[in-house]
């Protein structure tokens, strides 16, 4: 698993903790009031009625206002790790343009001065769909764009989903994956993950997985091509 997985993965766990736990203390509240304040006798006089009561009203405003600004806090410092861009010798060497357009993709992939590039059209398996071949657990950057409608790139095994929005230039949307450390050879589904019209079910890509050799070799046989 990638370092942007890890911080996905620990930013869902940790809401999915945090919202069990408030929904565990509000049913004990609730079946707490339910048990000993519920009315024993018929005949009773009502207790005191009040019109507010103020430690009470600052215990439920403010303890919202602190979930909230916690959840905040740890969605901004993992989004800005997350869609980190690095540049200099820092910077990725794969460097994939992604072209969503109704109702598929283009591919441009750039390495060492080296593109190759994959066209798609609507399928309905994503295997027969356009095919993206990276290497194995190495820096990729995406730069995505849209000639028409909102699309939106996502690949789930990488746990990273990104809108492709018309009249947004792809050097402003652009993003960073390090690929999964897995066997050469694995293949993950794509798709658009935006309602973008009659044929978005069929808006399916592959990534498949290689070897740094065979991708070496995969560019300088498809470079200047068109699949």
């Amino acid at each position: 698993m990638t370092t942007e997985s890890n911080i996905v993965t620990n930013l869902w766990n940790g809401a999915w903790i945090a919202a069990l736990a408030t929904g565990a203390l509000v049913i004990a509240l609730i079946i707490w009031a339910c048990i000993f304040h519920r009315k024993r006798n018929k005949t009773a006089e009502l207790p005191p009625q009040v019109r507010y009561n103020l430690p009470i009203e600052m215990l439920y405003t403010l303890v919202p206002l602190v979930m909230v600004a916690v959840f905040f806090f740890f969605t901004a410092r993992d989004q800005n790790t997350i869609t980190h861009v690095s540049a200099g010798a820092q910077a990725a060497k794969v460097k994939v343009k992604v072209e969503a357009f109704q109702w598929s993709w283009r591919f441009t992939t750039e390495y060492n001065g080296k593109k190759s590039v994959v066209v798609g059209k609507p399928v309905s398996n994503y295997t027969q769909g356009p095919q993206l071949v990276l290497p194995v657990k190495s820096k990729v950057e995406f730069a995505l764009e849209s000639p028409d409608v909102i699309h939106s790139f996502w690949i789930p095994a990488f746990l990273f989903k990104r809108d492709v929005i018309p009249g947004v230039k792809p050097e402003n949307n652009r993003f960073e994956v390090n690929t999964l450390d897995v066997k050469p050879g694995t293949v993950y589904a794509g798709r658009c993950a935006e309602l973008c019209g009659v044929d978005h079910s069929r808006m399916l890509f592959n990534v498949k997985l290689v070897s740094q050799a065979e991708f070496d070799q995969y560019i300088a046989t498809q470079a200047g091509s068109a699949q």
